[in-house]
């Protein structure tokens, strides 16, 4: 099918901006309203373990809204009322509950050893110790990885589970578990009929055909504009399911064909999709960022490669262990490699580099963002060392906030 029209790469890029939230002035003061909103509107929340600054799953609300209570996230993803749940949805995600009967799917295929080899494997061969764990759940309630710690444990790629661990990680890829809560960052596991509501766990469940057409629908609104596989990464789609889904949705007129500049493949734009005159958004992203996470994407909207370098050995890295990049307007400007130094309450930034987007108000600009941030994170300063090509207007920036 013939693109309906063309999009230039700078009106790509503000539809894309719009869809994330980013064309939304901060509220004063950040309530569960907004944050059910900001949750609802992407979709899907990633999950990461790693804390250097904050973990991840806390980031895109305050980029997207400014200070607000982390409690606040705890409370819908792990509260008695909460109004997300987590499964595999990006990555291992937070998301709306009504979207969990549109991934009984993927639950479905976990069980018939679809999903994830080695535990896919695991749960062909250990189905009668894999049935004790979840009775054994039935009875005790609520459990931890540390509470089956027993047997061989595993090669690295496994994380050294040991055949407890993932005993409780194929019933959670199958839906016969959920997270019930977290203690520090460990999972703990309760049936999905105890911790769900139950308006949710009855809802019937819809053919894999329908739920992936709506999941394609959530992505292309949270995107705005995307590709075929922009579509299919939003929500790890497989990929014949998605091309099919794409297409009768385009046939629908549900999604819009459009032909974007810097594009080598088609793109489809919601119709319900924004293009403002204007993006005055400044945020830090978490390397995570729905905004950000598939690189390829992020080259062609912003024209920036993004790397995670976390598992790069220190001295090949290029910008950094834990990078942030900064989105000034419509344009990814600079990125800091940071790190919270809770003992000393110092929000370092280890490394801070400008992109060509930079402009000169960037390190004034940045500077109150970073402020702003460890303000967030109760730290009582900002602390610049000396790498990167804009440490020294950087910290020339914070001085003048200070004095």
């Amino acid at each position: 099918m013939k693109a309906t029209f063309d999009l230039s790469a700078h009106q790509a890029r503000r539809i894309a901006l719009a869809a994330q939230g980013f064309a939304e002035a901060r509220p004063a003061s950040v309530n569960r309203r907004h944050f059910a909103k900001t949750a609802e509107r992407l979709g899907v929340i990633q999950l990461d373990s790693v804390n250097v600054v904050v973990r991840t799953h806390y980031l895109p609300a305050f980029s997207r809204l400014g200070v607000y209570p982390q409690a606040l996230l705890e409370k819908e993803a792990w509260g008695k009322k909460r109004s997300l749940f987590e499964y595999w949805g990006h990555e291992a995600s937070l998301l709306p509950l009504a979207l969990q009967p549109l991934l009984r799917w993927r639950m479905a295929r976990a069980e018939a050893g679809e999903q994830w080899g080695n535990l896919a494997r695991f749960g062909k061969e250990r189905r009668a110790y894999i049935k004790s764990v979840l009775a054994e759940i039935e009875k005790r309630g609520p459990v931890t990885g540390g509470d089956f710690a027993t047997g061989p444990r595993g090669a690295a790629g496994w994380w050294s589970w040991s055949d407890g661990k993932r005993a409780l990680e194929w019933l959670f890829w199958a839906g016969y578990v959920t997270t019930a809560t977290r203690r520090g960052f460990e999972r703990v596991y309760d049936l999905t009929e105890r911790v769900l509501p139950a308006e949710i766990h009855g809802m019937p469940t819809p053919p894999e055909a329908d739920a992936q057409r709506a999941l394609v629908r959530i992505a292309a609104r949270a995107m705005g504009v995307a590709t075929e596989a922009d579509l299919r990464d939003y929500f790890r789609l497989p990929l014949q399911g998605a091309r099919t889904r794409v297409q009768e949705l385009v046939e629908a007129g549900e999604l819009l064909p459009v032909k974007v500049e810097g594009f080598s493949k088609p793109a489809y734009l919601h119709p319900e999709a924004q293009t403002p005159r204007r993006i005055a958004a400044r945020a830090l992203l978490s390397p995570f960022d729905n905004l950000i996470w598939f690189r390829d994407r992020t080259e062609r909207l912003f024209g920036v490669k993004i790397r995670l370098e976390i598992y790069t050995p220190a001295e090949k890295r290029t910008h950094g262990y834990y990078v942030l990049p900064f989105l000034e307007g419509d344009t990814i400007t600079a990125r800091v490699d940071l790190k919270a130094d809770r003992k000393e309450k110092v929000l370092r930034v280890q490394a801070s580099h400008t992109e060509p987007g930079a402009g000169p108000d960037t390190p004034d600009v940045l500077a109150a963002e970073l402020s702003h941030m460890a303000a967030w994170l109760g730290m009582e300063r900002v602390e610049v060392v000396k790498r990167g090509n804009l440490a020294g207007a950087l910290k020339s920036a914070l001085k003048g906030l200070s004095a």
